[in-house]
């Protein structure tokens, strides 16, 4: 049987990504902070089992993931985390909360796991559509989000040698409990059942990267195109900043 590993399983696009995997007949080893959530998902599906750790702790993470018999062969790096700057005022701490989850919480694990990768492994690492352009009080987000897409992509080249897969998924708005803290509009939001089918479409083909809803995402990336000045203005109407 197949078998896949996912980090922040425990709610949102993880959680819809491991119970769907389990329902197409995958082992799934779902990993989470949140203990709770992740046996409510070992009771609702028995293909599922359960590894709890904190990705922004490396010791942890380490210990865990050594526990592991077997390596999956599809590795699924979700865990994440949002938090906005208020006009301008930089908090350091905040991006260190959203760096160490978003950044490093991902590099933990793949530094846990390389030593065990072999020619079958698939690295599938979820960023997020943010990364493509500036947006208002994303500063800590975005750069995050930019910072993983930019290691994605260089590890894709270092790797290939091994025929080590990586593939970059670039979500627009899913609806998840971090989104919903949200107190702006969200163009052409998407549910998690979506998402989750775009992505494992996505892996199934080999694509090395994953971007939806694609009206979405190519309008981000076509702005991203412009030079900088005529980018500048353009998200400053749209964003009514």
């Amino acid at each position: 049987m197949k078998q896949v590993l996912i980090t922040g399983a425990s709610s949102g696009i993880g959680k819809q990504l491991a119970c769907d995997y389990a329902d197409n007949n995958w082992n799934v080893i779902a990993c989470g902070q949140n203990q709770a959530r992740l046996n409510e998902l070992e009771n609702h599906h028995s293909s599922i089992q359960s590894l709890q750790f904190d990705v922004t702790d490396i010791e942890s993470t380490k210990t865990a993931l050594s526990q592991l018999t077997e390596l999956p062969d599809l590795i699924i790096l979700n865990a994440g985390t949002c938090e906005y700057i208020n006009e301008g005022v930089i908090d350091t701490a905040l991006f260190k909360r959203v760096f160490n989850v978003n950044v490093f919480g991902i590099l933990h694990c793949i530094e846990a796991l390389q030593d065990r990768f072999t020619e079958r492994t698939h690295i599938v690492i979820i960023s997020s559509s943010a990364s493509f352009i500036p947006l208002p009080r994303a500063e800590a987000y975005g750069a995050s989000k930019a910072a993983i897409s930019y290691i994605s992509q260089t590890l894709a080249l270092d790797l290939q040698h091994k025929n080590i897969k990586v593939t970059l998924v670039n979500p627009g708005f899913v609806k998840t409990p971090l989104t919903d803290k949200n107190d702006f509009a969200m163009p052409m939001l998407v549910t998690p059942e979506f998402a989750s089918q775009k992505i494992r479409h996505g892996i199934e083909v080999g694509k090395k990267e994953i971007h939806f809803p694609i009206v979405f995402t190519l309008f981000l990336k076509t702005i991203a195109l412009l030079p900088f000045t005529l980018r500048m203005a353009v998200i400053k109407r749209i964003t009514g900043k």
